[in-house]
This record gives C-alpha cells, structure tokens and sequence, in this order.
C-alpha cells in the first residue's frame, strides 16, 4: 500500500513572497505562512498558538503568488511535505522541512473589493464564515 503525505493549510502569509526566475524560465516563490488555534484553557482563559509554515511554490503557481500574495494575507495551499539537507559553511548538515504547494486559493477580498483567484477557482471569505459565532469556541483554527 502507497503512503499518503497531503497537507492542507488555510493561514496568513507572513511576509511578501521572495519569488526567483530560474535560468530555464521556471519560477520558484517562497513564503512563510502562520496557522494560528484559539481555545480556552483549563482557567477559562482564551490562549492562541501560531505555528509557522515554510511554503515553497513552482511555477506557474509561483507566477500567480508573485502577482496577488501579499504579506498578511490569506491563502488556502494544499501540497505535501518535504524534507532537504545540505551541508553549512561549517561543513554541518543541515535540514528544513517545507511544504511544497500543489493547489493554491487566494482567500479574502482585495482592495478594489473584487475577490482575488487563481483563474476562477477562488473562494470570497473564509471556510468557517457560514460557524454561528457562539460555536466558535471549541474549535481549533
């Protein structure tokens, strides 16, 4: 039986892509996007955890980033997670875990107040729009 290695990430990018044309045409953007939960803890008190994400996308993906992406804004990605190492200045090996994106929805609206895609499939509010806000408590995004 094969393995199954899918992420899905609905968050906030923290900074502006850096996105780099390669030298056989292809675009290669990178961006850290923040996954944030809120939940009360045993207090009653509301606590939240952000967890990072290093975001790594090919073109033409990287192209669409470049051109609507923009820090704080939100982003569904769906891709999978992988792991390189190369070797520092120090001659240490080093690892990074990304998570390399396969399918992209540009969330939100952009300031002109028409909503942002990626050649039509785009979503104009967040997937948890439609919660009534007195359930929103328990759940863990």
């Amino acid at each position: 039986m094969a393995g199954v290695n899918k992420v899905i990430l609905v968050g906030n990018l923290g900074k502006d892509p850096e996105v780099r044309h390669l030298d056989n045409g292809r675009a290669v953007a990178n961006f850290s996007l923040a996954t944030s939960e809120t939940y009360k803890n045993k207090q009653g008190e509301r606590v939240t955890n952000t967890e990072w994400h290093n975001v790594v996308l090919w073109t033409p993906l990287a192209e669409i980033a470049e051109k609507f992406l923009k820090k704080g804004g939100q982003v569904y990605i769906e891709g999978k997670l992988t792991t390189r190492s190369w070797d520092d200045q120090d001659g240490n090996k080093r690892y990074t875990t990304e998570v390399v994106g396969r399918e992209m929805t540009l969330l939100g609206s952009r300031a002109d107040g028409s909503s942002s895609g990626d050649s039509g499939n785009n979503m104009a509010e967040s997937p948890v729009s439609n919660i009534p806000e007195d359930d929103t408590d328990d759940l863990p995004f």
